[in-house]
């Protein structure tokens, strides 16, 4: 933080501070003027690149350049204009627009800028800046109403009965009582504001409980260490010095006494940060709107037909807007209210289903989107893996200890260091043997008991891990200890470190006897198995950096004076640097396919003279003005020759439970995984290996790094000539392609069966769920663990998020949160793949009960000479959309078709719903020829057997019309739930109760006859018993997939 913080002393006039930021800003290049640095320099023959094809065959890859043809353009749809553009959409992007423009205007955004905290000024603070909290609520207390509001209304549906209710305040287009419309309009926005009301009020509840959360972790002798999970996933401690005329303050009030100001530039995007403000609408939603359009066409072409019929007679425009008032049910209001209901239903059975304890629906308008995905992109690090590395293996060439042979090491380190401690006692001289003596005598053999000595020692002191002690007992909030106030017990010591893997290395020397025990910025302390304490101090540092996959240390034994240069790394860097051997590159190997992260370890002996030599180079190196970098790395790569090697480690990072069968379910289901993650390309590959996302027998394409077109162009078409291959990318060569070959890209990597993208940035996460909506046209889903994963999480048309070590961000802004990765086979395969057919059935029963009345409408009007006079008023309407139809109808959100042990065994079942077959054109159209055969059938029969009075048409074709609704009920369902047969029973009882209610509408006298009943049971079997024999005609020449599995 130091090197990103600058800390300016503070002159006695004003100017000076003045000149001095003036000067800051000019360096930094964030003055008026400053050109940005370009990301990517276009070469000078990059132009001619258009000119060049991207898809080649294997013959043109081999052939001349002058075999190529124009390079094909990526696709552009051509923009509509005019009063097209307005007709296929405008008009909803100019509203959404309006009602953006408005919401800015109420929420502007305070700018973001730069920051510049004075120290010892306290009458300099500048103005308030933004809290620093998390917010993932939706609107606030003016806003909550008007955004309700206007999320359903620009729903077609809702919008068009807004309309029609309103028309009732019309005199002239009146039709029956005010009640008729407002109630069902006013039932459905009562359930919806009382819905994302309680919403809202979860949302504020958790953002107050994350905001409430505050940790620290401090040290001693002017470092800190700080968490950065929410950035890049990873969530050990990363270790930070203090500016150094800052580092030998007494206290953290003294800081505030001198005279000094800090410059921080203002947030930029490559710091992601999120408010979870998204508004979800799932898939079904809009193919439902979409499908009440046609609806809507159909009313109106209907409604035109009826005044065509009547030849315009009088004042026909009134008599048109009669014929759709009375044809408005047609589009059924209570669709919405309907799926909005189930949709909390199929939450409420995703949160009591015991197989997937602690699994919280967080947004209740999606969950059927979970039975339609065809992409997954996941995080790797706490995700698919537990984040939580064991050490597994130690090579040494000629011996390999495992798991079971830890206490040989044990019994191999005991000997050296109790012979040290002996020595040490007896004669201190003996200890510290001329170095020259001991160089100079033959090289012999070593003994395994010194190799595993060497290689121990060489983990214990190469790393970056320090130890950390808390204080003690009693010793709580921000009060000020010192190392006094420090229990240094080994049950209260933890380990901090930038890499998981550094922590479990020197969690296995602590296992075998070998403890790091103190560690500050000049030195180190180990105690031996005997108890002795061994002191280093630390001479020079190299970091491990993703260009050197390396990291070494130079180090002098206090007790002897001898120095050692400690260096480990992946084997791809390291294979050049020690000597000459015969086992490493294929115990690599081995490893590798084990699934475990591999590091080589080596050493090189320094004399005082060799390293005084080294450092008197290095430093000139970092004080040159020109390329100190390549200087500096010249220097460093000096030391790095004919290294002796030690040995070679593996780590496993440990997979969560049940990894691999669940992502062997999904790949059945016809889910594609996508696993994206900040890890190295190595670290990343072995983790894809591992937990069978790419299958052992299945080829892996490693893209190679790219930097500008050229070279992605020729990596492109390298990848173009594979086939059923796996694809790993790195996140710069993927920003690269992406800038110049983005659909070429996309369109490749979705023909793999698996994708890794290693070292990904937050952005970059969401930028590839964004790309893969825009080109592929599928669902996705993102699942995450951690706060960087936020961005992928909510750009996705399905979020999940797992709590986990990485807290709590990655599960309150999704849409689900799970405890383990495996509990999304069960989401998916079960409650997804439930909620998502028993959504399209509800919807289509939904509107088929609009439909059939509105038939009977038309077929009454028609031959009542087209008049538009209602055939049922008042209460009928409202009864038949709610009390007595409203349960049975409802009671299809506990139907399945098959158990959930079978869904779970037969993952293909999955695979059928990805297209979309379970609500489409052709079942809609279904629906409406049986709508309009039933109609027809129920009020022809009515027409035909009434007698006198037209009062009996009303009671026999309204008492079928119910009747016939319960049956394609109980026709409709596939398993029968006990609440089904409940709500079949209570809605005839309330029809057959309210009868004697009804005098208004029914002859009394008249529907307790025999007539009566004969005629009723002769229309409703005439309209239902075909259907039951096409049902199971078709159930017997072509069966659905799972009544193979349920016969």
């Amino acid at each position: 933080m130091a090197d990103q913080i600058p800390l300016y002393p503070v002159r006695s006039a004003a100017a000076a501070a003045n000149r001095k930021r003036a000067a800051y800003y000019s360096a930094a290049g964030l003055g008026p003027g400053a050109e940005r640095p370009r990301r990517y320099q276009l070469e000078d023959e990059s132009a001619h690149l258009d000119e060049m094809p991207l898809m080649m065959s294997e013959e043109g890859f081999e052939n001349d350049e002058s075999d190529y043809h124009t390079l094909p353009r990526a696709r552009v749809t051509q923009r509509k204009r005019g009063l097209e553009w307005f007709v296929c959409g405008g008009w909803k992007f100019l509203c959404t627009s309006c009602c953006d423009w408005l919401v800015n205007i109420c929420q502007r955004k305070r700018e973001l800028k730069a920051r510049t905290v004075w120290l010892g000024y306290p009458e300099k603070c500048e103005e308030k800046h933004p809290r620093n909290s998390i917010k993932n609520q939706k609107y606030n207390v003016f806003t909550f109403i008007p955004g309700v509001l206007y999320e359903q209304f620009k729903f077609f549906l809702n919008l068009y009965f807004l309309v029609v209710s309103c028309s009732q305040f019309v005199p002239a287009l009146k039709i029956g009582y005010l009640y008729t419309y407002w109630a069902p309009l006013g039932f459905v926005l009562a359930v919806t504001i009382m819905r994302e009301a309680i919403d809202e009020f979860r949302r504020f509840q958790r953002d107050k409980e994350v905001n409430s959360q505050l940790y620290s972790k401090l040290t001693v002798r002017g470092s800190c260490f700080i968490r950065t999970d929410q950035l890049d996933g990873e969530t050990d401690w990363k270790l930070k010095v203090a500016v150094s005329c800052t580092q030998r303050l007494p206290a953290l009030g003294d800081l505030f006494s001198i005279s000094a100001y800090v410059y921080a530039q203002k947030p930029q995007l490559d710091i992601h940060s999120f408010e979870g403000t998204f508004t979800r609408v799932g898939l079904l939603d809009l193919e439902l709107n979409q499908l009440t359009k046609a609806l809507f066409v159909a009313l109106v072409a209907l409604s035109v037909v009826m005044v065509t019929l009547q030849g315009f007679v009088g004042p026909w425009y009134r008599n048109l807007f009669r014929f759709l008032l009375l044809f408005s049910y047609i589009i059924p209001i209570s669709l919405r209210v309907n799926l909005d209901m189930g949709k909390a239903a199929y939450g409420w059975m995703i949160m009591k289903d015991e197989s997937i304890p602690g699994t919280v629906v967080r947004t209740s308008t999606i969950p059927e989107e979970l039975g339609r995905l065809v992409y997954l992109l996941t995080d790797k690090t706490g995700t698919l893996t537990q984040n939580e590395m064991v050490f597994k293996r130690l090579h040494l060439g000629t011996v390999s200890y495992g798991a079971d042979t830890m206490d040989e090491i044990q019994n191999h380190l005991r000997n050296p260091y109790s012979q040290m401690q002996s020595q040490a006692s007896g004669n201190n001289t003996s200890s510290t043997l001329p170095r020259k003596a001991q160089s100079s005598a033959p090289k012999v053999r070593k003994s395994v008991s010194s190799r595993v000595h060497e290689a121990v020692k060489a983990i214990a002191l190469c790393h970056n891990v320090t130890p950390v002690y808390e204080p003690r007992a009693g010793m709580t909030g921000e009060a000020e200890y010192t190392e006094a106030d420090q229990d240094f017990s080994d049950g209260n010591r933890t380990y901090q470190a930038a890499s998981p893997d550094e922590v479990a290395l020197v969690q296995w020397t602590e296992s075998v006897g070998l403890t790091l025990v103190s560690r500050d910025l000049a030195s180190m302390q180990l105690r031996t198995p005997s108890g002795q304490i061994l002191t280093y101090s630390i001479l020079q540092m190299f970091p491990f950096t993703s260009e050197s996959k390396r990291m070494g240390v130079i180090v002098r034994d206090e007790s002897t004076t001898e120095i050692m240069f400690y260096m480990k790394g992946a084997d791809v860097a390291m294979s050049s640097i020690v000597q000459y051997n015969d086992w490493l590159e294929e115990e690599c190997g081995n490893m590798a396919r084990e699934g475990l992260r591999t590091l080589v370890v080596a050493k090189r002996a320094l004399t005082e003279e060799q390293y005084q030599d080294f450092e008197s180079r290095y430093s000139q190196a970092k004080l040159s003005i020109h390329d100190r970098a390549l200087k500096v790395a010249a220097v460093v790569e000096s030391l790095e020759r004919e290294m002796e090697l030690l040995c070679l480690t593996g780590v496993e990072d440990q997979l969560q439970a049940d990894v691999r069968p669940t992502l062997e379910m999904l790949r059945n289901a016809g889910i594609k995984i996508w696993m994206l993650t900040g890890d190295k390309l190595e670290t990343a590959t072995c983790i894809a290996k591992s937990s069978h996302l790419v299958s052992r027998t299945q080829d892996i394409h490693i893209f190679r790094p790219v930097t500008n077109r050229g070279e992605a162009h020729l990596e492109l078409n390298a990848f173009r000539r594979k086939h059923d291959c796996a694809l790993v990318i790195s996140g710069d060569s993927l920003e690269v392609c992406l800038k110049y070959y983005e659909h070429e890209l996309v369109e490749l990597a979705c023909q793999c069966p698996a994708v890794v993208c290693c070292r990904c940035s937050p952005t970059q996460k969401a930028h590839i769920v964004k790309l893969l909506q825009q080109h592929a046209g599928r669902r996705t889903c993102a699942i995450g663990d951690g706060g960087n994963d936020v961005s992928m999480i909510q750009a996705a048309d399905c979020g999940i998020g797992i709590e986990g070590k990485e807290g709590r961000q990655a599960s309150l802004a999704a849409d689900f949160s799970i405890t383990q990765f495996k509990h999304i086979g069960r989401l998916l395969m079960v409650h997804g793949r439930s909620s998502y057919k028993r959504s399209a059935a509800l919807g289509q029963f939904v509107m088929h009960r609009g439909l059939i009345i509105s038939t009977m409408q038309a077929v009454f009007s028609s031959v009542f000479y087209f008049a538009s006079v209602p055939l049922y008023q008042g209460f009928l309407m409202v009864g038949y959309a709610t009390l007595y139809t409203m349960f049975p109808v409802f009671s299809l959100v506990l139907d399945q078709d098959v158990k959930p042990e079978m869904a779970m065994l037969y993952p293909e079942l999955y695979k059928d719903l990805t297209k979309g077959r379970s609500l489409s054109f052709k079942t809609f159209l279904v629906w409406v020829l049986i709508s309009i055969y039933q109609g027809g059938i129920l009020m022809y029969g009515a027409l035909l057997l009434f007698e006198s009075e037209f009062v009996h048409v009303v009671a026999i074709s309204f008492t079928a019309l119910i009747l016939t609704e319960l049956l394609m009920v109980a026709l409709t369902v596939r398993t029968w739930h006990w609440l089904m047969a409940v709500a079949e029973v209570l809605s005839l009882g309330c029809y057959v109760a309210s009868l004697a209610f009804l005098n208004e509408y029914f002859d009394v006298a008249f529907i307790t006859t025999v007539t009566f009943v004969w005629k009723v049971s002769a229309i409703t079997v005439v309209s239902c018993l075909p259907l039951y024999v096409l049902k199971y005609l078709k159930r017997k020449l072509s069966p659905p997939s799972y009544s193979k599995l349920t016969s």
